[in-house]
């Protein structure tokens, strides 16, 4: 038994160590209770009213919070780079689960770490927009913003590409999802940027999240690498 007493968790710090989410041993202990306790010495004790049995976890034979309450409850402590390295690190143990996070969320709406956890998912929510729609979109907000007319679907180099502007050989290549699901695509998107590059092609690339988070900066950020790519060929 923790000394938080019957039904306390390991939380905080403690489980984001135990459960391999940071690396620094931290001192003190971190406990939390469903009924308040006492302060003891070397533990430092929370009291929550709103954890459920999806909310524990054992690891190594130590009751502990689950990984998205751990994340829930650190969210709000440290920095949100590391709040983000910290979800990322949970991909790669294989205990991620958007499932999990989203119930720890609607339930917590009133905690801290809600709305900064919310911004660290947000590139792991599936897209609102079709790879399709997202095209059709990026072009209707290019011709808004008054870029030149680009063409889609153009072959170079073997690789069609979805938004490309042939007089100054540069690309806009649109990402449906934020992450890659397996190591594969991911490698074949680094040898296709690099053919590209050697075939003269400037590239950069545009995610369906981001597109739909800030669309004006997108466009924005496009029109800066148009203007720098014909300073580069000489085109002005």
């Amino acid at each position: 038994m923790l000394s938080g007493g019957p039904r306390s968790l390991l939380s905080h710090y403690s489980a984001g160590w135990l459960l391999g989410l940071i690396s620094t041993r931290p001192v003190p202990v971190h406990v939390t209770t469903p009924v308040p306790r006492k302060r003891r010495d070397a533990v430092r004790i929370h009291h929550s009213r709103t954890l459920i049995d999806r909310d524990r976890a054992l690891e190594r034979g130590i009751p502990v919070t689950s990984t998205a309450r751990t994340s829930l409850d650190l969210a709000p402590i440290v920095r949100f780079r590391n709040l983000r390295r910290l979800i990322r690190r949970s991909e790669e143990l294989g205990t991620f689960d958007l499932d999990e996070f989203r119930s720890v969320l609607a339930r917590n709406r009133g905690h801290r770490g809600n709305v900064p956890l919310q911004r660290a998912l947000d590139i792991y929510e599936p897209p609102r927009l079709t790879r399709s729609e997202l095209e059709r979109e990026f072009l209707a907000s290019a011709e808004w913003a008054g870029l030149p007319r680009a063409v889609t679907a153009f072959s170079v180099a073997g690789y069609e590409l979805d938004v490309y502007w042939p007089e100054l050989r540069f690309a806009v290549e649109l990402d449906v999802y934020a992450t890659h699901g397996t190591h594969e695509p991911f490698e074949e998107d680094r040898q296709r940027d690099e053919d590209l590059k050697l075939a003269g092609v400037e590239l950069t690339r545009v995610t369906g999240r981001r597109f739909e988070r800030e669309p004006r900066q997108v466009m924005e950020r496009v029109a800066r690498l148009l203007d720098q790519r014909r300073g580069q060929l000489g085109t002005w």
